[in-house]
């Protein structure tokens, strides 16, 4: 009996210690948790701010169109190769040095952009910076995994979403007011003092139980997956890269394109079945083993394919269709900024409202859904209450589907598997974001050769460049200060509507697929109390 009563003492004692631990967060908790935050706001802004700067630092570097191709693509491409890579690396020599080395190469490649006197050294900047931001944007959710019970995640998840989605959204902002005010180099001067405080927070207050050293360099070097990391990167590089020129810098049918699309797809087709062989694989099979997670994952795809869709073509289509200038438009989607942080901040604290996340992600994929269709209400010369307001319930959407988060790592069934089911989430939904992104640039340039062919207009004079429907894009900035007929100009206008439209039907269609995969969710238990071998310690 007394045994029992010790025991039953030991118990209510842990139980109350887990529940003191969840409640209760140390100074140096929150300061490592600010360090992060900022850490990743840093890369979520530069994801999405280059590319309306891109003109201007082309123009001044006399870039070429395929210069600025390799200038955008790289950053992104980059992140998405390396990001279950630096997962699998910091499960074998500790969280904290692959960090390190993350923001590292972030701070140099900020510095190589920064000073470029070419678009040479732009690309070699970009390369470096995506490098560093797909370790720091999956490391910063494995650590905060790493930080936190399975109970407790979900509020510290909303609370890191708010500079994710500052970063996202604010990008193209940030990227106007520098090209135009200042200098398009301040797109990289100004991360090097974030990226620098970020550092020091969580050099000095995150504290995670470190690996062995004996272990770390006698065993988890060799049991590191080198041929899956080959394959991966590989098998990435060749299957996105021709999606992304397909169409615009050379033809869908042409052996450029389709040679290295099919041996990308070979090459991953071969990884995903060589997984089942290293000792400590990049994918392991056992994180697909469970109907939840994978629906997760293909709604994370989807995610990815509107949210970069969107992000890319809203602002164009203020500029060419509205006849805003970059600043205006980045204004225009300040309301749906704000909307977006504060429904980031709260999204994960409705959670036990809804009872689990199950009805919530439902109601998620509804919003999108619906956002995502009504931004085909706009037309030529809309109000401004349309210009503002139409964005915001699409900004609701995607915030809120930043919960795929928990049915991904509650469907894990080893806590220390939290890290790499979290990589793959990101990876697969910034691939969604690539793939969503070509589907939309091949949208817009079809439907734009289509029309303008068969036009009325004459496109004769200053119109003569949209005779090539790759000059479409790099076009809009002329068409404010067009000397044609204003019958003329509609009609052109009408034809840039017509693109934009058929993208946001199309990214309807698939944000209606996004809510059948929430109909395969199944309700599972957040209450874990759980903790990986890399805990934060006091």
């Amino acid at each position: 009996m007394a045994l029992i009563a010790t025991k039953l003492h030991s118990q209510e004692q842990n139980a109350s210690e887990i529940t003191e631990t969840r409640i209760k967060k140390s100074s140096s908790f929150k300061l490592a948790f600010v360090g992060i935050a900022a850490s990743l706001f840093v890369f979520q802004l530069d994801a999405t701010c280059l590319g309306i700067a891109l003109p201007t630092i082309a123009g001044d570097l006399n870039g070429t169109s395929l210069e600025s191709f390799w200038a955008s693509l790289a950053y992104t491409l980059c992140g998405l190769t390396m990001q279950s890579i630096w997962v699998s690396i910091s499960d074998a020599f500790g969280r904290k040095p692959p960090l390190y080395v993350s923001l590292g190469l972030f701070f140099i490649g900020s510095v190589v952009f920064a000073v470029a006197k070419n678009m040479g050294t732009i690309i070699a900047g970009r390369v470096l910076q995506g490098l560093g931001g797909g370790g720091i944007d999956v490391l910063a959710q494995v650590i905060l995994a790493d930080m936190t019970t399975l109970e407790e995640r979900s509020k510290y998840i909303g609370l890191m979403a708010i500079p994710t989605a500052i970063g996202n959204i604010m990008g193209p902002i940030v990227g106007a007011l520098f090209s135009t005010f200042v200098s398009w180099r301040w797109i990289a001067w100004i991360n090097l003092p974030i990226i620098a405080t970020g550092t020091l927070l969580v050099f000095f207050f995150l504290k995670l139980r470190s690996i062995p050293l004996e272990a770390t360099l006698a065993k988890n070097l060799n049991r590191l997956d080198w041929i899956g990391m080959a394959l991966i990167v590989a098998g990435v590089t060749l299957f996105v890269v021709p999606l992304s020129w397909a169409g615009s810098l050379f033809p869908w049918a042409s052996w450029q394109t389709l040679f290295p699309l099919l041996l990308g797809a070979t090459l991953l087709v071969v990884f995903v079945i060589y997984e089942t062989k290293p000792a400590a694989p990049i994918m392991p099979h056992r994180l697909f083993h469970t109907r939840t997670g994978n629906a997760a994952l293909m709604g994370g795809f989807i995610h990815g394919m509107i949210l970069v869709s969107l992000l890319q073509y809203m602002p164009l289509l203020l500029q060419a269709v509205e006849l805003e200038s970059a600043i205006s438009s980045a204004v225009s989607l300040l309301p749906t900024v704000i909307v977006s942080v504060f429904i980031a901040a709260v999204s994960m604290m409705m959670v036990p409202f809804f009872g689990g996340y199950v009805w919530l992600l439902r109601l998620s994929w509804v919003i999108l859904t619906l956002g995502t269709g009504l931004l085909a209400l706009f037309k030529l010369r809309s109000p401004l209450s349309m210009r503002y307001g139409l964005p915001i319930l699409w900004g609701t959407g995607v915030s809120l589907l930043r919960l795929n988060l928990l049915p991904v790592q509650a469907s894990v069934k080893n806590v220390n598997d939290t890290g790499l089911a979290i990589g793959q989430l990101l990876t697969i939904r910034m691939f969604g974001g690539l793939v969503g992104l070509t589907i939309s640039s091949a949208i817009f340039n079809n439907v734009f050769s289509e029309s303008i062919s068969s036009t009325a207009v004459q496109l004769t004079g200053a119109l003569a460049p949209l005779k090539d429907a790759s000059n479409a894009v790099s076009f809009i900035e002329t068409l404010r200060s067009l000397d044609i007929s204003s019958t003329a100009l509609d009609e052109i206008l009408s034809i840039y509507l017509k693109c934009f439209r058929t993208i946001f039907y199309t990214m309807t269609g698939f944000g209606g697929l996004g809510l059948l995969t929430s109909m395969l969710l199944r309700e599972i238990d957040l209450k874990g109390h759980g903790l990986g071998n890399q805990r934060f310690e006091e």
